[in-house]
């Protein structure tokens, strides 16, 4: 008959046994959730995807697109079923309303996974600045969108930080004079809002969490999603390494100097596919698309005149087509559907195919969008423009 001294050692070494085991299974279970997180910047077998340029405040417009897109209903909830949405970035500065867009793409996100579709934020320049504290872009409206009855407290409680921190870093002589002209000139550049603006945005705060937890670039089937482009210096970087950088510089910000993030050729600034010369850049954008195995890239970034537009043969899709109206009172509508690998333009609800290479496809595309916008159409003068290359007169 065993003893009580050796029944609670063989107790003992049966809770070390379950403790070890509990451990592995957690570490398993850890390495699983780690590669299945991982790999959410591919996806495959995609049915329907649309894509959404630069919102920038535009809460109505962000609506109206959507809308577009048979994405939500009249209540404002997901109708997409297995769509995915691809918002390109560029959600906040110079419109009102950002705060608002974020809460409904947060909330879209969780219904659009319920239905099996999901939705795609992803990081522009804008949202790096606001994360690392450049606000010139913020306009007054965003800065009072987070004013709430605290705000008066949290102004005077930031006021005082301000002041402690210029006593602290200056020389006695050179501490200005902190009299009320002092501090209507601070609170001029701090209206109500500012303090908790700051604070949602920071390293601990509700959207500047949900921002960093997003990508920079994802890839759908055949297709390279991402806010500007990649540059010359990028162009052997995996979607995950671009990804991996963006978050550690954006939690880390003694990185940002000479980083990824602050970078020209980096992927959230990078002009070059919307702007440079196609020819000058054709054998980079082939390089990028065979480092991808892609077929296309889709960028934001810089407005079009208010169509989607091919370059490189259709090999980048440009879809900033200025949707805010803080660039056009003139309300500009359209976004990137891609059915089965095969895109085309969504303009203002209506399908019509990209043009090709040649001007006079191009003129026949642009007429058709300006044919659905309000008159006059913001498309008017790139109309004339190519109208003159290929001396064909304007229908009337």
């Amino acid at each position: 008959m065993m003893s009580i001294e050796e029944g609670d050692q063989v107790r003992r070494g049966q809770s070390a046994i379950a403790l070890l085991y509990g451990i592995v299974l957690c570490l398993l279970l850890l390495t699983q959730l780690s590669s299945s997180a991982a790999a959410e910047d591919v996806w495959k077998g995609v049915g329907r995807v649309v894509a959404i340029g630069d919102v920038h405040g535009d809460y109505e417009q962000f609506i109206a697109a959507l809308r577009s897109a048979k994405l939500i209903d009249s209540k404002e909830n997901w109708s997409g079923e297995k769509t995915h949405l691809v918002q390109t970035g560029d959600i906040l500065d110079r419109g009102p309303d950002s705060r608002k867009v974020m809460e409904l793409l947060m909330k879209l996100e969780k219904e659009s996974r319920r239905a099996g579709g999901w939705v795609h934020f992803l990081i522009g320049n804008h949202e790096a600045v606001n994360i690392y504290g450049d606000l010139r872009y913020v306009s007054p409206g965003e800065f009072a969108a987070f004013r709430d009855s605290n705000s008066e407290k949290a102004r005077d409680e930031l006021y005082k930080k301000h002041l402690e921190q210029i006593k602290s870093s200056s020389l006695p002589e050179s501490v200005p004079v902190f009299d009320d002209a002092f501090q209507k000139k601070w609170e001029s550049e701090h209206p109500l809002g500012y303090a908790e603006h700051r604070r949602e945005l920071g390293p601990t705060g509700k959207y500047g969490k949900w921002i960093r937890s997003h990508n920079a670039v994802i890839k759908i089937d055949n297709t390279l999603f991402l806010h500007g482009g990649i540059g010359p210096k990028y162009v052997d970087w995996s979607v995950r390494q671009i990804n991996e950088r963006v978050r550690e510089e954006l939690e880390d910000f003694t990185k940002l100097p000479g980083g990824l993030v602050m970078d020209g050729e980096g992927p959230l600034w990078y002009r070059g596919l919307d702007q440079e010369d196609e020819m000058a850049l054709e054998l980079h954008v082939k390089s990028v698309l065979q480092n991808h195995q892609a077929e296309s890239i889709v960028i934001g970034h810089t407005p079009t005149e208010g169509a989607i537009l091919p370059r490189f043969g259709g090999k980048v899709l440009l879809i900033d087509v200025g949707l805010s109206r803080v660039f056009d009172s003139r309300p500009r509508m359209a976004c990137l559907l891609i059915e089965n690998d095969k895109p085309c333009a969504l303009h203002r609800g209506e399908k019509l195919e990209l043009p090709s290479n040649s001007d006079s496809d191009l003129l026949r595309y642009l007429r058709q969008a300006a044919a659905r916008d309000p008159s006059p159409s913001s498309l008017e003068k790139r109309i004339v423009e190519v109208e003159a290359r290929v001396a064909v007169p304007a229908h009337k």
